[in-house]
């Protein structure tokens, strides 16, 4: 299966010769493997080439964010196969959470219920891993919830704040 990904703004194709947990894909012309595991939700223990990576993925409503060694990647993923208004870009107005993207601990919030914050905006200091990563607002609005507080452990996936 063939995907075409746009990674930090950069375009990209993927294609999945298997699936995890003994991946085989092909990327930029090279076929390449890696073993995938789920140790629990929204976090991926990768080996590849060698080298082990833990990434933290989260699912927004522009595609994911990947967390890998304090790097944070924004990723849309299409299948030429299908045509969707969110794949193209044309997501609904509404609410979107920003949720954890691993375990952590809250160590700043920079923001506050009623804050209008920008896309990219910085709105929390999380700690992981020993690196302390900051969540940035997947899109323009109005904070309507904030559900995290400094010191707070955090599982994946959990919910920090809201925005509309």
């Amino acid at each position: 299966m063939k995907l075409q990904l746009t990674i930090n703004g950069a375009e990209e194709e993927i294609e999945i010769l298997a699936p995890h947990p003994n991946c085989r894909f092909r990327w930029n012309g090279t076929e390449q493997e890696a073993s995938v595991e789920l140790p629990e939700p929204g976090v991926y223990s990768i080996l590849h080439e060698g080298r082990s990576y833990d990434a933290g993925v989260e699912r927004t409503a522009r595609g994911l964010v990947v967390l890998i060694d304090g790097n944070r990647f924004e990723i849309t993923v299409r299948d030429p196969r299908r045509w969707s208004r969110h794949a193209a870009g044309h997501a609904g107005s509404g609410l979107e959470t920003l949720s954890a993207l691993m375990p952590g601990k809250v160590v700043r919030v920079l923001i506050s219920v009623g804050d209008t914050v920008a896309a990219g905006q910085g709105v929390l200091v999380v700690e992981a891993m020993k690196m302390q990563n900051e969540m940035k607002a997947p899109r323009a609005g109005r904070v309507v919830a904030v559900h995290a507080r400094e010191g707070m452990t955090v599982a994946a996936g959990e919910v920090l704040a809201t925005i509309e």
